[in-house]
């Protein structure tokens, strides 16, 4: 940047571990509040476009938001034959919901997000991720705990996909990645349904989260797949996965994938299809030991804690 450069001293510091800190130059910082659970800030930077960040970490950059979306929700949702009723835990920004309700085949999302003021806020800043998906009339939003609401709704899903914050110690979502609510999520799914989640970062040097939630879900569902893509915002590849009673979606070619896309979905995808798909389940040699040799389980007594 130039000496007269307006922005030159105007940082996002993005802290993804103890050790790393990603740089952003902000053009500006259209909204900055504090709601009963966390800071919300929505910025626009040069280098990612407009993100909204939750407690000081990029949460959704508008350059790449639709990678990490993508690969969350299609997976498990082309693994179901026929995914009618959805349940969304957290996806404030409506990102989540908006791939969701590309598949023909669902009839009703049940969407429950802790914080009313992030969804108010991401919709009204951030309409390029919902693309007015919250307007959709397939859409049952509710403003509670995840872990409350599906131990007080004894519905069941097809599918239930956890997009959730970091499982920051003492944070609001640190109870929803152990292996009794993991339980209760499988008493929610209908015998032939699927679950998906984020699970943090899987990157050789930072897997310690991504294993724990791994190892978790495999104490209790006997079809457990990860799977990791690249988010350029992150600056790491990220780690999902998806856990079932008997769908596999790394038993799907590429071709199978690439037929369900053109059949079930409303629209075209940008990041994810067959070719894709098969990528993504195909995990390094150097990822699979470190996991291997991790045995760690997150439990109530004993969550596991990111940065």
């Amino acid at each position: 940047m130039s000496e007269d450069d307006p922005h030159k001293h105007k940082w996002f510091h993005d802290h993804l571990t103890p050790d790393l800190t990603l740089l952003h130059s902000i053009r500006e910082v259209t909204y900055s509040g504090q709601s009963k659970f966390q800071s919300i800030d929505i910025i626009n930077t040069n280098s990612f476009g407009v993100c909204l960040v939750l407690d000081g970490k990029i949460q959704s950059s508008e350059h790449d938001e639709f990678i990490y979306h993508e690969a969350l929700v299609h997976p498990a949702m082309l693994t179901h034959p026929e995914p009618a009723k959805v349940f969304i835990a957290g996806g404030g920004e409506g990102a989540t919901l908006r791939e969701v309700l590309a598949h023909r085949s669902v009839k009703q999302v049940t969407m429950v997000d802790l914080d009313r003021e992030v969804v108010d806020v991401c919709r009204r800043f951030l309409p390029s991720f919902h693309q007015d998906s919250f307007d959709d009339p397939r859409l049952e939003l509710q403003f509670a705990d995840a872990r409350d609401f599906l131990e007080k709704n004894k519905d069941s899903f097809d599918v239930i996909i956890l997009d959730l914050p970091d499982p920051i110690a003492e944070g609001p979502a640190s109870l929803l990645y152990t292996r009794e609510f993991y339980h209760l999520v499988k008493q929610r799914l209908d015998p032939e349904g699927i679950m998906s989640v984020q699970a943090e970062p899987a990157s050789y040097h930072d897997l310690q989260e991504f294993a724990a939630i791994a190892n978790t879900l495999k104490s209790v569902f006997p079809v457990v797949r990860v799977y990791q893509t690249h988010i350029p915002s992150f600056a790491s590849m990220w780690g999902f996965i998806t856990a079932s009673a008997k769908l596999d979606p790394a038993g799907l070619a590429a071709e199978e994938i690439d037929s369900r896309i053109a059949a079930r979905l409303s629209r075209e995808l940008k990041s994810y299809d067959g070719y894709t798909h098969v990528a993504m389940f195909n995990i390094p040699k150097h990822i699979r030991q470190r996991m291997a040799a991790t045995e760690r389980v997150s439990t109530d007594q004993a969550p596991i804690s990111a940065y």
